[in-house]
């Protein structure tokens, strides 16, 4: 598995992945949508596996003595690395946004301790959607990104709404600082054990998938 991963890291890591590391400034912004930061997220894992089918690494890590299982597993292990490195990245511009953005954010949820477990709960769902998709059939991984960008759209402008329409959004979760800190870090550990549970998931859905794709 170490050998995949380091194989993922130097072969498969597509360079906009970096690049988009820096969209985690879109925090600053004000009255800005926050949770498109993340699209960007999964947008370069699109491009990892579609950069992937383009030049054949499936079948050539297939000449490799390596189960199909450890293969899905190591870019699964690739999509958690980049996507936690994201939201790694995103923590200081969140907190100087709290500082420098003293209006608040009327588009919807403020960039607090709440908007990072729901930003995992967000990326939790596009992996069960996107990688049991695209491990079914490699080949056509625009159609699954395309599914699983929809679903995206959805559940991000729900988790908007509900700022505006749900009285514990709005009340505990869309506020800024550290007020109601309690409720804001039980949504962290639920967003945190969400995206763990979806992914371990949608990884478990994607090697069996994947043991059925003849090549």
């Amino acid at each position: 598995m170490k050998a995949l991963l380091k194989k993922e890291l130097c072969l498969a890591l597509h360079p906009v992945n970096v690049i988009f590391l820096a969209m985690s400034a879109f925090l600053l912004i004000p009255s800005y949508p926050y949770y498109v930061t993340f699209f960007y997220t999964t947008l370069g894992l699109f491009f990892v596996c579609l950069t992937g089918r383009e030049n054949h690494d499936m079948e050539y890590t297939m000449l490799l003595p390596v189960r199909r299982c450890d293969m899905v597993r190591a870019r699964m292990l690739l999509a958690v690395i980049i996507e936690l490195t994201q939201v790694i990245v995103c923590i200081p511009f969140a907190v100087i946004s709290q500082k420098i953005n003293r209006i608040p954010n009327v588009v919807g949820m403020e960039a607090n301790i709440a908007f990072f477990g729901l930003a995992l709960l967000l990326l939790g769902v596009f992996n069960i959607v996107f990688f049991p998709a695209y491990y079914r059939k490699p080949s056509a991984v625009g159609v699954s990104f395309v599914i699983a960008s929809v679903v995206e759209a959805v559940v991000i402008v729900g988790l908007e709404l509900m700022c505006h329409y749900v009285t514990f959004f709005r009340r505990y979760l869309d506020t800024r600082g550290l007020v109601y800190l309690p409720q804001k870090l039980m949504v962290l550990g639920l967003g945190i054990a969400a995206f763990a549970a979806l992914t371990a998931v949608a990884c478990r859905l994607s090697e069996r998938r994947f043991e059925r794709v003849d090549f």
